[in-house]
């Protein structure tokens, strides 16, 4: 398996995320010609509650958010919209850390009328992203970002988020 999930929050079980998690990181790995089968992820389902306590500790905002990233190294690339480096084996074989919130993504699902199993699984595909080295900060790289979403999405007949 690539992803260990761990449910902290049960409501999560109600669209088993274990499974949604695991089809959404092997998809976006796979699209990005790595292979699933050497990498892991560890990804943490929990609540509005926990992700905040996350957020304030790592991020210094204690507020609650849909989805963090741990990434176990810098991959990003240092120019605005470019690729980020693929991870190099075997050291870079534990990608990093996810965490996601049921509440927040519950919220934001039912607010944008997406079933929440579309939503999260953007989510895992975004988080998974970020352990890539892809971000949204610059413009470039998050036009990159965004259409690399949208075209991982596309491979499992989700419609675009954007």
């Amino acid at each position: 398996m690539l992803t260990d999930t761990i449910i902290e929050d049960s409501r999560w079980q109600t669209v088993d995320l274990a499974t949604l998690a695991e089809t959404a990181a092997r998809k976006t790995l796979t699209q990005l010609d790595l292979d699933p089968t050497v990498f892991e992820i560890a990804i943490l389902a929990c609540d509005d509650t926990r992700i905040a306590e996350l957020n304030t500790e790592f991020r210094d905002k204690p507020t609650p958010t849909n989805v963090l990233s741990w990434p176990s190294d810098e991959r990003a690339s240092d120019i605005d919209g470019a690729r980020p480096e693929k991870p190099v084996l075997p050291m870079d074989a534990e990608l990093g850390d996810i965490a996601i919130s049921y509440d927040t993504c519950a919220r934001e699902a039912q607010s944008a009328n997406k079933p929440l199993t579309e939503h999260t699984t953007h989510l895992i595909i975004h988080g998974v992203l970020h352990l890539l080295g892809y971000d949204h900060i610059r413009d470039l790289d998050a036009t990159l970002m965004e259409q690399t979403e949208v075209l991982i999405l596309g491979t499992l007949g989700v419609d675009t988020p954007y």
